[in-house]
């Protein structure tokens, strides 16, 4: 029998999930209504940076360079490590992006649900050593973290419409280098939140555009069990799957086509997770 959920909140309405899925306490009141709305706190004071027209959103100096390097070197050497200590990460299907690297050869795009401040992190160690350039809100790089976002991949999408010609080359450039670039599609996190929200529809109008395969993602969770149940006792163990790859048809219309590669990941992703019934559908343009 089937497990009922709606004693979470509205947010978890009509959600079921196969008998061996584990299902974690709420984080939060999450809303029922707007699966849009930001949860997570910006820290810090706010910093004035204008992401218009002046903007660098792709820094190519010497010094970004460096530090970009040494923020993936100490990435890969311990915050792996410290994933798999703190919340268990298993990787599910990497074999998947092995079987598919040819297909992967001009750049690929990888989208993932946003449930938890190092989601990224198991993006990345799905992906093995990779590095990724990232799309995001541009108002939590105002914040303490910025500087760390910014490093590791960062790229703000800008706030006036003055900007989105120095985004848009930005992204041409990351493309031609044939650059591995990912988003979060339900574009704010809701911490540890189980069902899976609608997703954007710019994630996949990019992979039109550059005619980029999409990676589906899914990170879903397990009780803490042994000596982890020593420390954060209240978040669960983390498991990240990987889905086949979803392929443009560019000789279809790029409005059809990007809503169809979003049906169809947001699709892989409920079945990877072992999601039977979901409170949101793939959409709500």
């Amino acid at each position: 029998m089937l497990k009922d959920y709606s004693s979470f909140g509205p947010a978890y309405r009509n959600f079921q999930v196969r008998e061996e899925v584990y299902v974690p306490e709420p984080a939060a009141e999450f809303s029922g209504d707007n699966p849009f709305t930001k949860m997570a706190p910006i820290r810090g004071e706010l910093k004035d940076i204008k992401f218009d027209g002046t903007y660098t959103y792709l820094d190519k100096s010497l010094k970004f360079k460096i530090i970009h390097f040494f923020i993936y070197f100490f990435t890969w050497i311990l915050a792996f490590p410290l994933n798999k200590i703190r919340y268990g990460i298993r990787i599910e299907g990497r074999e998947k992006i092995r079987r598919n690297r040819k297909l992967f050869a001009n750049g690929v795009m990888t989208v993932c649900n946003h449930v938890h401040r190092w989601d990224m992190i198991c993006v990345l160690q799905a992906m093995r050593y990779r590095k990724a350039w990232i799309p995001m809100y541009a108002q939590p790089f105002r914040g303490k973290d910025g500087f760390v976002m910014k490093a590791i991949g960062g790229i703000a999408i800008p706030e006036e419409r003055s900007g989105l010609r120095e985004f848009d080359k930005a992204l041409d450039e990351l493309h031609a280098a044939k650059q591995w670039i990912h988003i979060f599609p339900e574009s704010c996190s809701w911490k540890f939140y189980a069902p899976l929200r609608p997703f954007k529809i710019g994630a996949f109008n990019m992979a039109y555009r550059y005619d980029l395969p999409i990676i589906p993602m899914i990170i879903s969770y397990r009780p803490r069990t042994g000596w982890r149940k020593l420390f954060l006792k209240d978040e669960p163990l983390l498991t990240i799957h990987v889905g086949e790859p979803i392929v443009p048809d560019l000789n279809a219309p790029r409005k059809e086509e990007a809503s169809r590669m979003r049906n169809v990941a947001h699709k892989t992703m409920l079945d990877l997770a072992g999601i039977i019934s979901n409170p949101w559908p793939s959409n709500i343009d």
